[in-house]
């Protein structure tokens, strides 16, 4: 009787065991038949986003937003990324060579001559064998010269710095784009006053 009892147990308790549930998925389809694969194909196909008609070579821009928000920059050249690649010059105002989102600038009527600029060894595609390009930053190790153990060394040895063909490109391309400013009475002192907006001043409404 009591063998009989157990068994009736079981099967009562394997049929009141409640099922798997499966697990939700991470990924969900925006559309009907639209799988991962395609969507990554997608991504992968985009292209670099156009050039506005009011950006040119040697076109002064204003920073919109960033640690140069407000600054004048000269545009030099769209990368492959689709950024746009400007410079203070450095010399002048304190903005370096750098990439800038299209979305992120005025552009102004003001112009300079940068034909003599020579920009052909900056790009940001990064190198098959190092994985870095032209605006990768450079990891220097400080080493100690005291006792205090291979320990400090390692814990300061990290430090992101400026490569020296950065530094010296950053030379080489102001020294051309000076040469083009200082043709202009009056376009140094342009690049260095910052743009800012006074009461009752509308951006919508001003001609740059």
């Amino acid at each position: 009787g009591e063998l009989k009892h157990a068994e009736k147990s079981e099967r009562e308790g394997e049929s009141c065991a409640m099922p798997k549930q499966k697990k939700a998925p991470k990924w969900y389809p925006t559309e009907d038949g639209v799988g991962k694969k395609d969507l990554t194909k997608t991504l992968k196909k985009s292209k670099t986003a156009k050039l506005r008609s009011s950006i040119t070579a040697g076109t002064v821009l204003i920073l919109l937003a960033g640690r140069f928000k407000g600054k004048r920059v000269v545009f030099l050249k769209q990368l492959e990324s689709g950024l746009l690649l400007v410079t203070g010059p450095f010399k002048v105002n304190g903005v370096p060579l750098r990439r800038v989102n299209q979305a992120y600038v005025i552009a102004t009527s003001t112009k300079i001559d940068v034909s003599g600029v020579d920009t052909s060894g900056i790009s940001d595609v990064p190198d098959a064998k190092t994985k870095k390009h032209f605006f990768s930053r450079v990891t220097a190790t400080e080493a100690k010269g005291d006792d205090e153990g291979v320990f400090v060394a390692a814990a300061e040895s990290k430090k992101a710095g400026l490569s020296e063909e950065r530094k010296t490109m950053q030379a080489k391309v102001d020294a051309a784009v000076l040469a083009s400013v200082e043709k202009t009475p009056m376009m140094k002192d342009y690049l260095k006053s910052r743009f800012s907006l006074q009461k009752g001043q509308h951006p919508h409404l001003m001609k740059f």
